[in-house]
Order: structure tokens, then sequence, then C-alpha cells
């Protein structure tokens, strides 16, 4: 009986966790921005045109460089799922080119990989 009870609360703690992280919320460049590992919060920008931009933030959300910072953009657009390279802009930008227009909005993932080969994800 004990087991059986314990084990049901394991499957609770572990089904009610997602329910504590950050839902998407509004970024200080006009797009969604997501927590991306415990580190890490992106901010994805999108304007109906090709270009994606992906600005970096650290836990407490303050900027963080994006030099030697690259990453992968996996996104939902129009039914396919579109993948493309995010390489390092000014600031705190990653930048990436989408084969097809992508709109505001838009579902999916960013993969971010720090300077020491550390990897964050973003999901939208």
């Amino acid at each position: 009986m004990r087991r059986s009870l314990l084990a049901l609360s394991v499957v609770f703690v572990m089904t009610a966790l997602p329910a504590y992280a950050h839902a998407p919320r509004p970024g200080p460049n006009g797009g969604l921005k997501v927590d991306a590992g415990a580190n890490h919060h992106v901010e994805l920008v999108t304007t109906g045109t090709t270009e994606v931009t992906i600005y970096l933030f650290d836990a407490a959300d303050q900027p963080v460089s994006a030099a030697g910072h690259t990453g992968n953009a996996i996104l939902l657009i129009d039914g396919a799922v579109r993948r493309f390279a995010l390489s390092a802009a000014d600031g705190n930008r990653l930048t990436g080119t989408s084969p097809v227009p992508v709109n505001p909005g838009v579902k999916g993932a960013i993969q971010v990989i720090t300077p020491d080969g550390t990897t964050a994800q973003g999901k939208f």
C-alpha cells in the first residue's frame, strides 16, 4: 500500500513540475521570452520576414553577449518543420534566416550552444 502511494506521489510531482516553469511572456524587444535551461532566457522575435532574431539573457534577465554563441531554430511554419542555423550578431543577438517567412507567435524550439559547448533549449 505504501509503495503504491509513494509511486503515485512521485508520478503526481513529476507531472506537476512543468507547470512551475515560466510561460512565454513579452520580452523587451517585442517577442516572446522563455526559460532556456536553468541559466538562460531567450526571446524570439519574428516579423513576418525570413529573418529570425534571438536575444540572450541570463537567469536574472540581464543581456548576455552573443559572442561565441551559436544555435539552431526548429520552427513549425505552415505545418512544416523548418530547421536553420543561428549565428552571433552584435550585442546579445543571434540571427538566422528561415527558408520561408516566419510570423509572430510561431511554435517551436531554439537551441543555444554557449562558447564552452553547453546547450540550452527554449520552447515556444
